[in-house]
């Protein structure tokens, strides 16, 4: 078989060099080596990338995409159907989970909207009996909302270090990313920024929760190496976004940098 240069790999399959040497320390494409150290790729590495990309596409952490390759490369297709349709299950299983968590959080941020529109005007200061965003008579002390836009909670500590490795890939190009940027820089106009580790937390007013969260969301559909966590505290919405450190870039360009 015809012999590639990494360069030769990456125009055929469209996968970046930086990606297809990730993927080659992360054992999941292998290369052979030049008498001069240049990665050298079979003509088949086409075709294992598109599988690589195909199992991304439904959500599969890389560990797991490994483990499909070894069937894939060893196993006829009925044993990479039988090992691949519970994988899919739990991925399902895990956005049902998501979404029902993301239901409640907008539910929680409309019956706050609604008693404070409902709330007299004061001219003097906010106070306790205010009942500023939840009626004293039904919970007197406001319990903070989490939401966490990130993998299940079961695979929560495997999937931080893979994130933190994981190729920077977004599938918005030109005028999309144009736009998405254009909605984050609307949504986060004014806020506190404070740097994190590995990424950076944002402070806005509660109001604009629902907005986030739904940008939020849309945004890891197009760049899954994003980590998104949201707090809602009363007020104030605490907003943190964690990227590897490929993805320091774009985060900077989405979300500023912390003075």
């Amino acid at each position: 078989m015809r012999a590639m240069r990494i360069s030769q790999l990456a125009e055929r399959s469209g996968v970046p060099a930086t990606t297809l040497r990730f993927y080659d320390s992360a054992g999941l494409l292998s290369a052979d080596r030049t008498p001069a150290g240049y990665r050298s790729y079979a003509e088949d590495a086409v075709e294992r990338l598109a599988f690589i990309s195909a199992a991304k596409n439904l959500g599969l952490p890389l560990e797991e995409i490994g483990e499909l390759l070894a069937v894939w490369d060893s196993g006829a297709c009925h044993e990479v159907k039988a090992d691949l349709r519970p994988r899919i299950a739990a991925r399902l299983d895990e956005a049902g989970r998501r979404v029902a968590e993301l239901t409640a959080f907008t539910a929680s941020l409309n019956s706050a909207l609604e008693h404070l529109d409902a709330l007299p005007d004061r001219l003097g200061r906010c106070d306790p009996d205010c009942g500023f965003l939840v009626p004293a008579a039904h919970q007197p002390t406001a319990t903070p909302v989490d939401v966490t836009l990130a993998p299940g909670r079961k695979a929560a500590e495997q999937e931080v270090e893979l994130r933190r490795n994981a190729p920077v890939a977004c599938s918005l190009t030109g005028d999309g990313i144009t736009e998405r940027a254009g909605r984050w820089h609307q949504i986060l106009d004014g806020a506190d920024r404070a740097a994190i580790a590995d990424g950076i937390r944002l402070t806005l007013p509660a109001e604009r929760a629902a907005a986030a969260a739904e940008l939020a969301a849309a945004e890891q559909q197009c760049c899954p190496f994003l980590d998104f966590r949201l707090h809602l505290d009363g007020r104030r919405l605490h907003l943190e976004v964690r990227s590897p450190a490929d993805g320091a870039d774009i985060l900077a360009d989405l979300f500023g940098t912390a003075p």
